[in-house]
């Protein structure tokens, strides 16, 4: 059985944790292959919203097994402050939660180091979400990092010590005031809430899941244009949030992929610094972040908003292999008079419908005026009931994509789904 994955094609903030939530029926497996606390996936089901930042958002099906991958940087603090808030909730974690000893922890000085360093980049900041992500995952490719599997050994103080005193170190070329110590005893307290799950060498248990034919989801964090080598660079995360870092995240060969599930908003969102042609400064944009609730659910900070980009999509599609699309908040774009569609770029003069090296650099883009629609989509549970200018527009992504929308999302519950194409 192959593996599937599910990722976001955009700047992330795509939906990908309702959506996750959905599919899980379907599979055995949710597995998380990349990012960390940075990683903001909510859902939201009897009246209540859900934020998982670590677990995979398959958590909520006790039947299912969970999986948090090598790919995946942890801190014990987010990581034990889930797993309360989830007790809370009257789901015991411990059951169906795997976590590789291969992933990597994300410690106190990290968290100090990537504030310093943003802080010093004065009015340059990539916008961080100061969670620590960048400086552990530099420990993980210099060869410097703590792994969950050391928490296990008997010299793991004097490895955690050695560390955080080659932090201290880095830390004296900056200006900033930190109490590492104030956070210590929390992080620690993390730790052996960590040790109380199955701690497992993950690469095994996934291959013998698909080997046996089961049925493995995985699960993406932030979004395609974000990732670290493809991304809009510097403005990106630290990680490969593409199809291939599912392969590296989790110990999957290539040839093991099955579907690959790219979500995308029906506009566009970004949270931070770092280019954005369709961004919207005016009365539209602000009706889009009012109507969206587009507010950071990991940092709280309110995300600019745009129309929808298919240079962009269609580049971040190549990149992943993508075979269907799902279209999240759909209902936002109601009670517009007329939608844009940005089909192309003009650079230096120059029409493009490519993402070039820079889009930052003198990008204008080129917009399709499709109509609007005024009912509200939000009930609908039928897609032929949905209005017949909205289903010009799914049919306008399709045809310029290549690519068949299989879920419409219409709000933020579990109900709120569309299939046109079911799976």
């Amino acid at each position: 059985m192959k593996l599937d994955v599910l990722l976001g094609l955009q700047w992330g903030d795509e939906g990908k944790g309702k959506i996750v939530d959905v599919l899980t029926p379907h599979y055995d497996m949710i597995a998380r292959f990349q990012g960390g606390p940075n990683a903001g996936h909510s859902l939201e089901f009897n009246h209540i919203k859900h934020i998982l930042h670590t677990i995979p958002s398959g958590i909520f099906h006790e039947e299912k097994i969970n999986l948090i991958g090598n790919g995946v940087v942890i801190d014990p603090v987010v990581f034990k402050n889930e797993t309360d808030a989830l007790a809370n909730l009257k789901v015991e974690a411990e059951k169906n939660l795997y976590v590789s000893k291969k992933a990597h922890l994300i410690l106190p000085s990290h968290r100090i180091l990537d504030a310093a360093s943003e802080a010093a980049k004065g009015s340059t900041k990539i916008g961080s979400t100061l969670k620590g992500i960048g400086p552990t995952y530099m420990d993980k490719t210099g060869r410097n990092g703590l792994r969950i599997g050391d928490i296990t050994l008997p010299d793991f103080n004097e490895k955690y010590r050695f560390l955080t005193n080659k932090h201290r170190t880095i830390l004296n070329q900056y200006n900033y005031d930190y109490s590492l110590e104030q956070y210590e005893e929390e992080w620690f307290e993390g730790i052996e809430r960590l040790k109380k799950f199955r701690l497992i060498d993950s690469e095994h248990l996934i291959n013998n899941f698909t080997d046996r034919g089961k049925r493995v989801l995985a699960e993406g964090a932030q979004g395609t244009l974000l990732d670290i080598d493809f991304g809009s660079y510097p403005y990106v995360t630290s990680s490969n949030t593409i199809c291939a870092g599912a392969c590296t995240g989790l110990g999957v060969a290539p040839s093991k992929i099955g579907e690959v599930i790219g979500i995308v908003k029906a506009y566009c969102t970004r949270v931070g610094s770092g280019p954005f042609p369709t961004e919207l400064k005016d009365k539209t944009g602000d009706k889009m972040r009012q109507q969206g609730m587009e507010f950071g659910s990991t940092t709280g900070r309110p995300r600019r908003c745009g129309w929808l980009d298919l240079p962009a999509l269609k580049y971040s599609i190549m990149l992943n292999g993508v075979t269907q699309l799902i279209i999240t908040k759909a209902d936002v774009l109601s009670g517009f008079e007329e939608i844009k569609v940005c089909t192309e770029y003009k650079q230096n003069g120059k029409v493009i419908d490519y993402l070039p090296y820079d889009i930052g650099q003198d990008v204008e883009p080129v917009y399709t005026r499709l109509k609007g629609w005024e009912e509200d989509i939000r009930e609908i549970k039928s897609y032929r009931e949905m209005p017949d200018n909205f289903k010009k527009y799914i049919d306008f992504i399709e045809n310029q994509t290549g690519v068949k929308v299989n879920i419409i999302s219409t709000g933020p519950g579990r109900e709120q789904a569309v299939f046109p194409f079911p799976l």
